[in-house]
């Protein structure tokens, strides 16, 4: 962790939501002209397009542990977690980009599916904000969590995020229900051991809960909308949070535990707002001081 390079991560499984936190960080960059380094967690997957299907393929074939997107074998963690560690020291690393789509292949001229070359961050950036499944995990080789000054999880109850995982899939990328099933199944293991022990490592999580049946998530036909879900705010540790100012400024919201505040849906993006914007400029304040602890920069949320 550094307090001169501060390192911003933002974790989940996905499907979970983890790009409506990075919205919410982009407007309050944009707002306080902070000048911030994105990084995408596709870009640190080990396999492209066609190498990931291919590993997938062998490891059913030798019956084996399954390959996921979720753990180490189809993962650069130690590649990560030196990003961090070096974008902390020296405010530089090492980055690319994953081609996701044919609008994207326009954009980087190159096929779908595959990696731009590794090239340095741009120089004199505020803050270092990460999107993806790792930014707090943890192997046998490497500790990506470590590196991290704030570290945000979103994590939706597991039903809803496979009934967000079931529609995207199916209706935006054309795969069938069957092969979404099997991809859940597949991931299972490392979900348990490399995606969820993620959120005991977290300063903040976010958690949306729908208040409408989801009992089946393998039939549901729709995704509930964010009215028709709550969302819990658990914080690792509650001393010097201002729950009654977010009490008062959210409606509706009301405290579940000492550490927990739960907030209408329709409040998320407002709730996100009020919680990390002051925490975005404590950084950058301390940033601008020099301090150079974590527990100077949050000495009751640690």
């Amino acid at each position: 962790m550094s307090i001169a390079h501060p390192v911003i991560a933002v974790t989940g499984s996905s499907g979970a939501g983890t790009t409506s936190v990075k919205r919410t960080f982009e407007h309050i960059f944009r707002r306080d002209g902070i000048n911030a380094a994105y990084v995408e967690g596709d870009s640190f997957h080990r396999f492209d397009r066609d190498g990931m299907k291919n590993a997938i393929t062998e490891s059913e074939r030798v019956g084996g542990k399954p390959v996921s997107h979720f753990g180490p074998e189809a993962n650069l963690f130690e590649e990560l977690a030196e990003l961090f560690r070096c974008y902390g020291d020296e405010g530089t690393g090492k980055v690319r980009h994953y081609v996701h789509d044919d609008a994207e292949a326009m954009i980087y001229d190159q096929p779908p599916g595959t990696f731009t070359e590794w090239e340095d961050l741009q120089p004199g950036t505020d803050c270092l904000l990460y999107e993806g499944l790792h930014g707090g995990a943890v192997s046998p080789t490497a500790n990506v969590a470590q590196h991290t000054d704030l570290l945000i999880g979103v994590v939706p109850i597991v039903n809803l995020e496979w009934i967000q995982k079931i529609h995207r899939d199916t209706k935006m990328r054309g795969y069938s229900l069957e092969a979404v099933t099997h991809t859940i199944l597949r991931r299972m293991h490392d979900y348990v051991h490399f995606i969820t022990p993620q959120f005991s490592r977290t300063h903040i999580n976010f958690q949306r809960v729908p208040i409408v049946d989801t009992s089946n998530p393998f039939v549901a036909r729709d995704i509930p909308t964010l009215d028709e879900s709550l969302l819990v705010v658990r914080f690792r540790n509650p001393k010097g949070i201002p729950f009654p100012y977010l009490l008062s400024m959210i409606n509706g919201a009301f405290m579940s535990r000492a550490n927990c505040i739960v907030v209408p849906g329709g409040k998320m993006e407002l709730a996100m707002q009020l919680i990390l914007t002051p925490m975005v400029q404590q950084l950058l304040e301390n940033r601008a001081r020099g301090v150079r602890t974590f527990a100077e920069v949050f000495p009751s949320r640690v």
